[in-house]
C-alpha cells in the first residue's frame, strides 16, 4: 500500500510540476520597465540615469554644499511652489562647470577613467564636491584640522 501511495504522490507531483511549468511557458514575459528620459536637460549625467541614481547624486550635492534644490534650480513659471529642473540658471551653470571640473581633476591627476555617474556613485573619484566645499556653499578658504588638546600654544 505504501508503494502505491508513493507512486500516486509522485504522479501528482509530476502533474503539478507540468501544470506550473506550462503556466510559465505560455504566460507573457514580464515587460522591463522603460526608463523615461528625464525631462530636465542633463548635460554631464547620462540621459538614461535612473531616478534613484539621480536623486542619490543630487542629495550628495545637498550635503557637500549645504544647499537645497531651489538653490540651483529655478522656480517653475507655470506651477507655483514647484521647480523647473530643465531651466538653466546661473547657479546651475556653475554646478555643471564644477561637475566637469571634478571629472577632469579625477581623470587627469588620479587616472579615474569612465562615466561621471558610475565614478561618482561608486566613490571612484578621489576629489568630489565635499573635498573643497566641506558642507559649505562656497569652498572653504582654509582647511580645518583638529588640533589635539595638548598641542603646544593652544
Amino acid at each position: 500500500m505504501s508503494h502505491r501511495l508513493n507512486k500516486k504522490t509522485a504522479v501528482m507531483a509530476l502533474i503539478g510540476g507540468v501544470l506550473i511549468a506550462g503556466t510559465y511557458a505560455f504566460s507573457p514575459a514580464p515587460v522591463p520597465v522603460q526608463q523615461k528620459d528625464h525631462e530636465n536637460n542633463l548635460q554631464v549625467l547620462p540621459k538614461d540615469i535612473s531616478h534613484d541614481e539621480l536623486m542619490q547624486v543630487m542629495h550628495s550635492y545637498e550635503v557637500a554644499l549645504n544647499l537645497g534644490c531651489e538653490d540651483c534650480h529655478a522656480p517653475s513659471a507655470t506651477e507655483p511652489g514647484k521647480l523647473d529642473f530643465s531651466a538653466d540658471s546661473k547657479k546651475k551653470a556653475i554646478a555643471l562647470d564644477m561637475m566637469k571640473m571634478v571629472q577632469e581633476m579625477n581623470t587627469t591627476y588620479f587616472d579615474v577613467k569612465g562615466d561621471f555617474k558610475e565614478n561618482y556613485l561608486t566613490s571612484a573619484f578621489k576629489v568630489t564636491c565635499i573635498t573643497c566645499h566641506n558642507g559649505h556653499a562656497k569652498p572653504a578658504d582654509r582647511i580645518s584640522i583638529p588640533i589635539p588638546k595638548d598641542w603646544p600654544g593652544k
